[in-house]
């Protein structure tokens, strides 16, 4: 087949991870694979490299402000009556509503739109995510949960929608870890690092030998800092966009996920895989990512005593981390490979190209 892949950005996080590795392991298995970027190409570390590598065109559409929205909506269109590809697939929100409208100009016959996660926020999104489902052949959903959201509130027809979980690639060292929880996301209100730095008080004060990790940037970065409580300021270091997350979180020994809404965190599964015990929010996708160790492992958004409890009792029973670690790496490999996943895109792929 020959395939377009439309994302909103080519910075390293989870979606982008997911694309890349997709991109690449379909081209290996045949397929011709070309990838459209909205924004334009990134400076310093990205996933870029990763692409042209395999020998994979990435076209960047410089898409910001208004005029340039509508340049590169037709840039978009030119490429892609050029390449004419067989399927249109597209990642994140912006590149699924801007993406879908260029392939319909472009007369592109099969539209797949990827939905990431179950949007809480931006109503509008889900506005234009439904004005737009008659470009659309296919959603894929990352889990039960976004499908459902997508249903429901979202209001997107039940039979376009797919579920294809994401997948990993366990590592086959593994680190103990040193007494380390981490965080790692973006630092925004979804993420809910404002009611992280809150909890602080309630779990790392009686953690004496135990430091926090706080990877990411955003907008909550810049007044961070001085809302940490003073007397733990020195044991919780905000580390900023960190390109080694992946080893950070193999260094520690818990890893939080304070989100608001989500999708299926890819971080949540990098900690699995590194045999890592967690503490999150019951969110979408956790339940299923978990599955019998979610009810030791999560709490609601906003209740700090369940979540400082699930913080404390893992942190000082090194035998239950250890467990804890083992089930969730267990459940990584066997219900989450990266394979699984390729495949599970590819047979939909042939199925909407048939």
């Amino acid at each position: 087949m020959r395939l377009a892949f439309c994302i909103t950005e080519l910075n390293v996080g989870g979606a982008e991870r997911v694309m890349c590795e997709l991109a690449v392991r379909l081209l290996a298995r045949g397929h011709s694979v070309t990838v459209y970027s909205l924004q334009p190409r990134p400076v310093g570390i990205s996933c870029v490299p990763q692409l042209e590598s395999a020998g994979i065109t990435v076209e960047f559409l410089n898409m910001r402000g208004v005029f340039s929205l509508v340049c590169g909506l037709g840039k978009l269109r030119k490429l892609l009556r050029e390449q004419s590809p067989d399927i249109f697939i597209s990642f994140m929100f912006h590149a699924n509503f801007f993406g879908r409208l260029a392939a319909y100009f472009a007369g592109i016959k099969h539209v797949v739109s990827c939905i990431r996660v179950a949007e809480r926020s931006a109503w509008w999104h889900l506005f234009l995510d439904k004005w737009t489902n008659v470009f659309v052949e296919r959603y894929i959903c990352v889990s039960d949960s976004v499908a459902e959201f997508s249903r429901v509130v979202g209001g997107l027809p039940a039979r376009k929608i797919s579920v294809i979980r994401n997948g990993i690639i366990a590592p086959t060292e593994l680190k103990n870890g040193t007494n380390k929880i981490i965080f790692v996301g973006r630092l925004d209100y979804q993420k809910g690092v404002d009611w992280l730095i809150q909890t602080l008080p309630s779990w790392l004060t009686q953690l004496k030998d135990w430091e926090l990790l706080i990877v990411g940037d955003g907008i909550f970065r810049d007044k961070l800092e001085e809302r940490i409580d003073a007397k733990i300021r020195n044991r919780v270091k905000v580390l900023g966009w960190r390109a080694d997350a992946v080893e950070l979180i193999a260094e520690s020994k818990i890893l939080l996920l304070t989100s608001r809404w989500e999708g299926m965190p890819n971080v949540i599964l990098q900690a699995m895989s590194n045999a890592k015990a967690v503490v999150s929010t019951n969110v979408e996708g956790i339940a299923e990512l978990l599955g019998k160790a979610t009810e030791q492992q999560t709490c609601p958004f906003g209740d700090t005593e369940q979540f400082a409890q699930k913080i404390l009792t893992i942190a000082n029973d090194p035998a239950l981390a250890h467990e804890l670690g083992q089930q969730n790496r267990s459940r990584a490999i066997s219900n989450y490979s990266i394979d699984n996943m390729v495949q599970q895109y590819e047979q939909l792929l042939f199925a909407v190209n048939s």
